[in-house]
C-alpha cells in the first residue's frame, strides 16, 4: 500500500536561528512549527507568523533596524533578485529595501523536502513526458520538482540537470541539498540569465532530463522549446494557474503551442461554419502535459496538449483527468464531469416552445445514412457513441451537407448565430445539454437508430429545432 507523505527534513532549527531571539523564542511558544510557512519582518511592524490557514501576530515589539541586521548578518549574500539562503538548507529569505537599497523588511520562508509527493505524477513523469506545472504560489509546484528530480535520477538513473535560479530546489550553498538525490545543479547568476543557462546544461553536460523553476520570460520559453526539440525530457513550472491563462499569456503562450489569426478562404469558412477570421495553435507545444496544482494533495491532468489548446479555440471547454491523493497516501484518479458551465446546463430546465425558433421543415432522415454536422462537441465521444450503437450516421466537417447539426447548450446560447446558419440552410439543429455519453446515446437513438430498431414511422420526421433531452 502507497505510504503517506514523509518529509526528509526541514531544517527548522538553521532557520530559527537566524532570527532575533525574542522572535525564536515567541515561535516555539506558539507551536505549530510543523505548519509554519514563512516569518514576516517588516521594519516598525510586530513580527508575523504564517500558517496555511492564519496570520499570526506575534506579542513582541516592532521590529527595529537592529533585528533585520541581525538576520541579514548570518545569511549569504543576496543575489540580484533580492534572496538569499542558509547554506545546505531549503529556506529562502527575500528582502524588501527602500530607495537606497537598505533592508526594510524580510520574508523567511519555510523550506521543505518531502517525500512521496511524486506518486501522484509517477506515471507521467516516467513515460519520459515533458510536465509543465501550473498553479497560484505556496501550492507545492516547487516540492515536486525536487522530488521529481531525485526519482528521475536516482531510481530511474536519469541524467538530470537542475537550472536553479534562485537555489529554491537545492538549496543555498555550493553542496545540494540531499533532497535532489542525485541530480546535478547549475545555478544561475543572475535572473536574466536563466534561459542561457537552460541551454548551456543541454550543449555542456548531455542530460536526459532538465528541471527549471519559474519559466517567466519569452526568452526562457524560447530556450525551452529549442531543449525539447532536441529530444530532453522538461519538468518546469511557469506562471500561471490554469492552461487558459497560460494560453492568453502573450509571454509563454509558446509553450503550449502558442496562437495566431488565420485568415480562411471563403469556401473554407463556409465549411468549418466560422467567420474567415480565426484563431488557431501555431506550433506544436513545448510540453506535452500540463498540471493545474489545485492543492498539494489534488490536480488536474491535460494531456495531449495540443488537442486540448485546439479545442479551447473553438470554445470547447477542457475535460482534464483529476487526481486526488487521501489521507492514506492512495492516490484515486478520475474523468473529470462535464464542465461546470455544462454541469449547470445539465441542471436547467428544459427549453419551452416558445423559447427557441419554431419549426420551419421537418427531415426524414431514417433508411439512409446520417451527415452529423458537430459544433463544440466531443468528436471522439460522439463517434464512439456511433460506433456502439451501430448507428447509420457520419460526421461531417461542411454544414452545407449535414442532415442535422448537434451541439450543446452552453454553445448554443453563447453563440446564437450557428442556430441562425442551420436555420438559414434547413439543417435541423439538436441541443445537447452536455456533453456526456448518455446525451450523445438519447441523440443517436432518436435521430438515426440502427435499421429495424427505433421509435415507430410516425416519431420519423424530425422538427428541426428539436432539443435533446
Amino acid at each position: 500500500m502507497p505510504q503517506p507523505r514523509v518529509p526528509i527534513t526541514d531544517d527548522l532549527e538553521a532557520l530559527l536561528e537566524v532570527l532575533p531571539p525574542p522572535v525564536r523564542s515567541a515561535l516555539v511558544r506558539r507551536g505549530r512549527m510543523k505548519d509554519l510557512v514563512e516569518i514576516v519582518l517588516d521594519l516598525g511592524r510586530v513580527p508575523q507568523a504564517r500558517l496555511p490557514d492564519q496570520v499570526i501576530n506575534l506579542d513582541l515589539p516592532p521590529v527595529t533596524h537592529d533585528d533585520l541586521v541581525y538576520v541579514t548578518g548570518r545569511l549569504s549574500a543576496f543575489g540580484k533578485d533580492n534572496r538569499a539562503g542558509i547554506e545546505r538548507t531549503l529556506h529562502r529569505i527575500s528582502a524588501i529595501r527602500n530607495r537606497r537599497g537598505d533592508v526594510i523588511g524580510l520574508t523567511c520562508r519555510v523550506g521543505r523536502a518531502v517525500f512521496g509527493t511524486v506518486d501522484i505524477l509517477r506515471s507521467d513523469i516516467e513515460s519520459g513526458a515533458s510536465i509543465l506545472l501550473l498553479g497560484r504560489p505556496g501550492v507545492g509546484k516547487t516540492t515536486l520538482l525536487r522530488e521529481a528530480a531525485r526519482v528521475l535520477a536516482d531510481e530511474l538513473q536519469k541524467r538530470v540537470i537542475i537550472v536553479d535560479t534562485s537555489n529554491e530546489i537545492a538549496g543555498d550553498g555550493d553542496i545540494p541539498h540531499p533532497g535532489i538525490g542525485g541530480a546535478r545543479r547549475m545555478q544561475v547568476a543572475e535572473p536574466a540569465l536563466q534561459h542561457a543557462v537552460m541551454i548551456e546544461a543541454v550543449e555542456n553536460h548531455m542530460p536526459q532530463v532538465i528541471v527549471i523553476d519559474e519559466i517567466g520570460t519569452e526568452a526562457e520559453a524560447r530556450a525551452a522549446r529549442t531543449i525539447a526539440e532536441r529530444g530532453v525530457q522538461l519538468i518546469a513550472t511557469a506562471h500561471g494557474t490554469t492552461l487558459e491563462t497560460l494560453l492568453k499569456n502573450p509571454t509563454l503562450e509558446d509553450l503550449v503551442g502558442g496562437i495566431q489569426a488565420v485568415t480562411l478562404s471563403d469556401e473554407e469558412a463556409r465549411r468549418r461554419g466560422t467567420q474567415k477570421t480565426v484563431l488557431e495553435r501555431k506550433s506544436a507545444p513545448t510540453f506535452n502535459v500540463v498540471v493545474e496544482l489545485l492543492t498539494q494533495d489534488r490536480l488536474a491532468v491535460h494531456r495531449d496538449v495540443g488537442e486540448v489548446v485546439d479545442d479551447l479555440l473553438r470554445g470547447t471547454p477542457p475535460h482534464p483527468e483529476l487526481r486526488t491523493r487521501s489521507s492514506d497516501g492512495k492516490v484515486h484518479i478520475t474523468e473529470t464531469p462535464v464542465p461546470m458551465e455544462e454541469t449547470w446546463e445539465e441542471e436547467a430546465p428544459a427549453l419551452r416552445d416558445d423559447e427557441v425558433p419554431p419549426p420551419t421543415t421537418s427531415l426524414s432522415i431514417r433508411g439512409r445514412l446520417v451527415r452529423i454536422y458537430p459544433h463544440a462537441v466531443n468528436r471522439e465521444r460522439l463517434e464512439r457513441a456511433i460506433r456502439e450503437l451501430k448507428s447509420p450516421a457520419i460526421l461531417t466537417d461542411f454544414i452545407t451537407d449535414a442532415d442535422v447539426m448537434v451541439t450543446i447548450r452552453s454553445q448554443e446560447r453563447r453563440q446564437p448565430r450557428r442556430m441562425k446558419d442551420a436555420q438559414a440552410h434547413g439543417i435541423p439543429l439538436h441541443v445537447l445539454r452536455g456533453n456526456s455519453m448518455a446525451q450523445m446515446f438519447s441523440f443517436l437513438k432518436e435521430v438515426c437508430p440502427p435499421r429495424g430498431d427505433g421509435p415507430t414511422s410516425s416519431a420519423a420526421r424530425l422538427p428541426p429545432w428539436k432539443t435533446a433531452q
